[in-house]
């Protein structure tokens, strides 16, 4: 895809216009009580917008709009054909208004634009298109009952879905949860991250041109103690779809619990480990992956290959490869195309991060990398060898550009390494042998194995973890399972 110059990008920068109102019934509008965020650009620290702050009574009025348009049947009893063409319309306006929507994620969350336009925004059109795609494409089911009967298994839409969603990915995410929440039927209130709303913002103006009915997709930014706590208790709202950290998920289940028992998706945290064996085919791509893994998108994502896992008789070799690939990661302005690495999202995690790569040194790992010599919210790569299973980096989401790393003897031990953890989104084999890398993929309690590569994506591909990682799944038909319920209607033939 067309980078252009950083010319370019800070020209559509300096004149994009950036809407902050809530979007709820098929218009923006302004919060209730009229309060309002700051949104930060992480790379300059200078306030982007004020955007509209949603609060309790904005809560009620996008779960009105949104359960009004469901109970109306204007989505959810739009045949597949007409569903299927708004959402192709949908994914068509994304991909139009690409260089827009990737300026926002960018100076949102300080990812590099050449992430934002190749990754974020492509996979966004292509997750729309997708489920699109999908709609007209799944059956319902005849049991296999007596003769007399005829039992017919059919899937109808939740209702009312609220997805939250994080920084990280924010246009992306947003596009995993609402297309397959509306491609199924549902109506949807979605709540972006306070840290980058302007891209999901955007969204709603599209849907509406697209032809979405007015109240099937509300947008409402908010802070995560009041907006998102609200959708969590809220008796109107039929399933809650999350992604973010374990912590803010256990709330969310303790909230739905209490109000309405609706049903909720959690896509939590993570700590995953990339294991390297002394067969490995090919040494200095692995250390190359190995080291995408963890400082890719400044290491703020949850799959990160945050634990690296070397045989001991290859530690030397493979440590001084995975080195030279790491000294590509430099961070600089996020608007250069040449950029591979940002800042950090803002000032608050940036000390977060410090103060864990502190506490390895004093747990006693020891700092080979240190990337903590750039300005701002700026951090480069850091690396913290010698880790042991007991030391708080080794069990504790960083979510920065830190890999922890240590070296095992054994088939077992690598796998006991793998597995002491809370976490459960991914874990990465580097092996030449068949067997092992198959032996060890059944025996790793995690939701996707990688064998010799890493965090590897296909929509065809379910997506998520297990154990304190969560239990929901996106991409592929496994997500419609999320957003619908299953009839069964009987009919006695004699």
């Amino acid at each position: 895809m067309e980078y252009k110059d950083k010319a370019y990008w800070q020209g559509l920068a300096d004149k994009v216009t950036l809407e902050s109102r809530l979007f709820i019934a098929g218009k923006y509008q302004k919060s209730h009580a009229n309060e309002r965020f700051n949104c930060i650009n992480p790379a300059t620290e200078q306030i982007l917008a004020e955007v509209s702050r949603a609060q309790d009574a904005d809560v009620n009025k996008a779960v009105a709009a949104a359960r009004s348009s469901f109970e109306s049947g204007v989505w959810a009893d739009a045949s597949p054909a007409e569903r299927k063409a708004v959402l192709l319309r949908l994914a068509t306006l994304i991909e139009k208004h690409q260089h827009e929507l990737a300026l926002l994620d960018t100076l949102n969350t300080g990812k590099p634009i050449r992430h934002s336009l190749n990754d974020d925004v492509p996979n966004a059109v292509l997750a729309i298109r997708w489920y699109a795609e999908a709609i007209d494409k799944v059956y319902g089911e005849v049991a296999p009952t007596p003769n007399n009967v005829l039992a017919l298994i059919t899937r109808e839409p939740v209702g009312v879905v609220a997805a939250i969603v994080p920084w990280n990915f924010p246009l992306l995410l947003a596009c995993w949860k609402i297309g397959s929440a509306l491609a199924t039927g549902n109506s949807v209130v979605l709540k972006p991250s306070e840290k980058a709303p302007l891209s999901a913002i955007r969204l709603g103006a599209l849907a509406k041109k697209a032809g979405l009915p007015d109240g099937v997709l509300n947008i409402i930014p908010g802070l995560g103690l009041e907006a998102g706590k609200s959708l969590a208790l809220h008796h109107e709202v039929d399933c809650l779809s999350f992604t973010g950290s374990t912590g803010v998920g256990r709330r969310l289940l303790e909230y739905a619990g209490s109000s309405n028992m609706k049903r909720v998706w959690i896509e939590g945290g993570g700590k995953s480990a990339n294991i390297v064996f002394a067969d490995c085919p090919d040494l200095a791509k692995a250390a190359a992956t190995c080291a995408a893994a963890i400082f890719y998108n400044q290491g703020e994502v949850c799959m990160a290959g945050a634990r690296l896992l070397v045989e001991a008789s290859i530690k030397d070799a493979f440590m001084a490869e995975f080195k030279k690939a790491a000294a590509n990661f430099v961070p600089t302005d996020p608007l250069d195309p040449q950029s591979i690495m940002g800042p950090l999202v803002d000032k608050n995690h940036h000390a977060s991060v410090c103060r864990y790569i502190n506490l390895g040194v004093e747990e006693g790992a020891k700092l080979t990398l240190d990337g903590r010599d750039h300005q701002g919210n700026f951090m480069g790569p850091t690396v913290l060898e010698q880790a042991t299973p007991n030391m708080r980096i080794t069990n504790e989401e960083i979510f920065g550009p830190v890999l922890v790393m240590a070296t095992f003897t054994s088939d077992q031990e690598a796998l006991e390494l793998a597995n002491n953890s809370k976490y459960g989104q991914s874990a990465g084999v580097w092996t030449a042998n068949l067997q092992r890398a198959h032996r060890l993929a059944r025996k790793l309690k995690v939701g996707a194995v990688f064998i010799n590569s890493y965090n590897e994506s296909d929509m065809t591909v379910p997506l998520g973890g297990v154990k304190k990682s969560g239990d929901g799944r996106d991409q592929s038909l496994h997500a419609f399972e999320r957003f619908t319920e299953l009839k069964t209607t009987w009919l006695t033939l004699d």
